[in-house]
């Protein structure tokens, strides 16, 4: 229930890049995620809140994986189970 779906999976040069589309409850439609080991590199959005999604992409760089899905597991929007920040949570941890 409100899983993100992988799309796709590489690495080049050490830097995992991984994109999932997120659920269809949250305004996002696409996560794109940069990793170097456990430590997130960049994330974008695609759609959702420019804001929010822009705060996020600004604020967990630097960040280790784990750490990032402890802060954002479980933030709900507007009743719907699930969030933008969530669905980051679920898909970070869906990345092994």
């Amino acid at each position: 229930m409100f899983d993100v779906t992988l799309l796709s999976d590489t690495t080049e040069g050490g830097i995992r890049k991984v994109s999932f589309q997120t659920d269809g409850v949250v305004c996002s439609k696409q996560i794109d995620i940069e990793l170097e080991g456990d430590t997130l590199r960049s994330v974008r959005y695609t759609g959702g809140c420019h804001g929010n999604t822009q705060g996020l992409g600004a604020l967990v760089p630097g960040m280790k994986k784990d750490d990032v899905i402890a802060r954002l597991e479980g933030i709900d929007c507007k009743g719907r189970g699930t969030s933008c920040p969530d669905q980051l949570a679920r898909a970070l941890k869906q990345i092994k």
